[in-house]
């Protein structure tokens, strides 16, 4: 029977800088804090909308999240 010899392979990782990654941390950080914003205190005291629009669209978000919204 013939034998396979393996040759030892080295794995290159290519590593990504932080000066890569810390916009796109930066604008889904933010994204993240709105959206929170809105599911969990719009129609409040710190209301950017006017009217139950932003509450009936997040409603069941509120729900599921655990905020009170009645």
């Amino acid at each position: 029977m013939a034998q396979a010899i393996v040759s030892p392979t080295t794995e290159v990782t290519e590593t990504l800088p932080v000066r890569a990654l810390l916009p796109w941390a930066v604008f889904l950080g933010t994204l993240m804090l709105v959206l929170l914003y809105f599911v969990g205190a719009e129609q409040g005291a710190t209301s950017v909308f006017s009217g139950a629009s932003v509450h009936e669209w997040v409603h069941d978000g509120r729900h599921l999240l655990g905020f009170p919204c009645h």
